[in-house]
């Protein structure tokens, strides 16, 4: 009983671990991802901390300030992460790379529409003509490839083998008395 509890804590662990090396972390590593969606970090910072918190969100641009009221209630970081890369997505396929403020806001806000509504973001990307697992795995291709060369150690090289000794002949035994006869 007590060795099925252990391996089934640990199993759990590693899928609980699993599950976070494949999606953003922190709300640090979401900034950082979408500042060019947004046009600088602080427009980001503005973006992921009104989503997580369900708040208004201002997005600067020179003088003018742009507010968006996000539909839904708070988020947490996965979806914060499929909202904006569904948002980034959407714009991309409409030929839109560096969005203005007013662009960003009709995109997000289309997207978080659906989502207050009750879809799932699989249907969501398929209302926009897009597949929600292709856009997050190009989103991470880069990070993983670049963490793997990171934490991958050079291999260090082998020493060759010793050859085989061979093995020794066993002694010979005496070979034994007979025995009287009866």
């Amino acid at each position: 009983m007590l060795k099925q509890r252990t391996i089934i804590i640990g199993a759990l662990a590693t899928l609980a671990l699993i599950a976070l090396t494949g999606t953003a972390q922190n709300s640090q590593q979401l900034v950082e991802r979408y500042a060019e969606l947004a046009g600088s970090t602080d427009n980001s910072k503005s973006l992921v901390n009104g989503l997580r918190d369900g708040s208004t969100i201002s997005l600067k641009s020179g003088s003018t300030v742009t507010t968006i009221a996000p539909p839904t209630q708070k988020m947490g970081f996965g979806n914060v992460d499929d909202a904006l890369a569904l948002t980034q997505a959407s714009l991309e396929k409409r030929g839109i790379i560096h969005a203005t403020p007013e662009q960003l806001k009709t995109a997000l806000v289309g997207v978080l529409d659906q989502r207050a509504a009750g879809q799932g973001w699989g249907e969501i990307a398929h209302s926009l003509g897009l597949n929600l697992g292709d856009i997050k795995s190009a989103a991470n291709r880069p990070e993983r490839v670049q963490q793997a060369r990171v934490e991958r150690p050079e291999r260090a090289e082998r020493a060759d083998k010793p050859d085989r000794v061979e093995r020794m002949d066993r002694p010979m035994r005496p070979e034994r008395p007979e025995r009287p006869q009866k």
